[in-house]
């Protein structure tokens, strides 16, 4: 089975400029998670509230180490996630183009 989370935009403190730390910015997230659907299922609404909620805490610095720990706290709360690929964009950091980070997880299940 396939969850795919396309386009999850809200604001959250993130980034190592000055100005980044004190005004919240647009982000977007684009997930998709593979995993083994045997009676029970994961609930992508329960996946965009954490992953919304986390973002908005943790203040991140780095958009790696925000995809580092989601990753991890995603596999916690969901252990029947077998692969997950996770993108984070910020679409108005550079005034000429919207940059991303993504990267591809492999769990073991």
């Amino acid at each position: 089975m396939k969850i795919s989370i396309e386009d999850l935009k809200f604001q959250c403190i993130i980034g190592i400029l000055d100005f980044e730390r004190t005004k919240e910015q647009d982000v977007i997230i684009n997930l998709a998670i593979e995993y083994n659907y045997e009676d029970e299922f994961i609930n992508y609404a329960d996946v965009a509230k954490l992953l919304k909620s986390t973002m908005k805490n943790k203040k991140y610095l780095l958009i790696e180490d925000a995809l580092s720990n989601l990753s991890l706290l995603l596999k916690e709360n969901f252990s029947k996630i077998n692969t997950l690929n996770l993108k984070i964009t910020k679409p108005s950091i550079l005034p000429d183009c919207t940059v991303s980070v993504e990267e591809f997880y492999t769990f073991d299940s």
